[in-house]
């Protein structure tokens, strides 16, 4: 893959709870350099993201419900419609983990599907957050399936605030469950070339890291060694 392909796959990652005006714009001009897929930062910081990428291919992503997935469906589905008006194009909600482990499954499902349908209803595609490192085997089969039924466009594997990150079995499961058409955004814990290539090979369309520029530097001296 060449650089620009690399870039192209990941979204450059800012969810510092500490991340400043200057953070945000710093993140913004290394994603508009390396023409990465998008910049995800927290909903305070889309319309700043918004306006330093105006005209560029470069997406504000933003997240729904973050870090726990515990606020009202409600609350979500306003949070999605928000931040898209302030120009979000991709939303990653984190789903109702409590309600996952309680078996109440259709409530997973319908929280999904309300925030995919306020984003689809902005022209923004929606991530599934599952945190799977809560999660048990059974548990990651049926958040994946519920967020495919709910129409979601990717199933995302970590917040990056749990107890653990993206794993190549879990991204495994995750395409198992899902088949090959929904994206997989595998997230928490990439912070080297040889993690990006473990997760794509996994099968990973999608990778969230704040360590964008270390795996493509890493990445052009892996290809530089190989001449």
């Amino acid at each position: 893959m060449t650089s620009r392909e690399i870039a192209q796959l990941i979204d450059h990652t800012l969810l510092k709870p500490e991340a400043t005006r200057g953070d945000i714009a710093k993140l913004c001009e290394e994603a508009l350099r390396f023409e990465f897929a998008s910049v995800c930062v927290n909903p305070c910081n889309v319309a700043q993201a918004a306006e330093a990428l105006r005209g560029s291919r470069v997406r504000v992503c933003t997240v729904v419900g973050f870090p726990l997935g515990a606020t009202l469906t409600a609350v979500k589905v306003f949070e999605t419609e928000k931040t898209i008006q302030l120009g979000a194009r991709e939303i990653d909600m984190v789903i109702n983990i409590g309600a996952l482990k309680s078996g109440d499954d259709a409530i997973v499902e319908a929280d999904i599907r309300a925030v995919t349908e306020a984003s689809h209803g902005g022209g923004a595609i929606c991530k599934a957050i599952i945190e799977a490192a809560l999660l048990s085997h059974d548990e990651k089969n049926r958040a994946s399936r519920a967020a495919m039924n709910a129409g979601a466009d990717f199933v995302k594997t970590s917040t990056g605030f749990g107890p653990g990150g993206a794993t190549v079995e879990d991204v495994r499961l995750i395409r198992s469950v899902v088949g090959p058409r929904m994206g997989i955004k595998a997230a928490g814990g990439i912070r080297t070339w040889e993690d990006f290539e473990r997760m794509i090979a996994a099968s990973a369309t999608r990778i969230g890291s704040s360590s964008s520029i270390k795996i493509l530097e890493e990445a052009r001296t892996t290809a530089a060694t190989k001449l």
